[in-house]
């Protein structure tokens, strides 16, 4: 990893809603998405998600699951939902979560299994523009 360019691809864009179900009815009513995942419980995040499968990237969308979810609180300062964060892709999320430490970023957990199946970490929004940045272990497989 490089230390002067260490980010990867632009994965997706996660955006916190409300109701999931009207969301991906959305989509793909409205904008004629036809490649949208069912959703899926990630309960050690508290989220449950699902993903817009588009030409250049994906969108998430995220709902909680649980009453202690993360996103309950974005939802209750934001109640139509809104763009929750960004993530990009690393090739190793524990030497870039070291880097990212060592430049002064507050990494808000240790790496723990996302939605694709690899280790992610996130970035604190007062650190980076005001922006949540969720830096994902690119997949081995290639898959995303």
């Amino acid at each position: 990893m490089s230390k002067d360019n260490f980010l990867g691809p632009l994965n997706h864009v996660g955006i916190a809603v409300p109701d999931i179900d009207a969301a991906i009815a959305m989509y793909r009513d409205v904008f004629g998405v036809t490649d949208i995942t069912e959703p899926k419980d990630l309960p050690p995040q508290g989220v449950s998600y699902a993903f817009v499968n588009l030409p250049s990237g994906q969108i998430e969308l995220i709902t909680p699951y649980g009453d202690m979810s993360p996103i309950s609180k974005f939802l209750k300062n934001n109640p139509k939902g809104g763009q929750h964060h960004i993530c990009f892709e690393v090739d190793d999320i524990h030497a870039a979560s070291l880097l990212m430490a060592e430049r002064g970023m507050r990494v808000l957990n240790e790496p723990r299994i996302g939605a694709h199946g690899t280790p992610v970490v996130f970035l604190h929004p007062g650190d980076s523009g005001g922006v949540l940045i969720e830096l994902m272990e690119t997949p081995k497989d290639g898959g995303h």
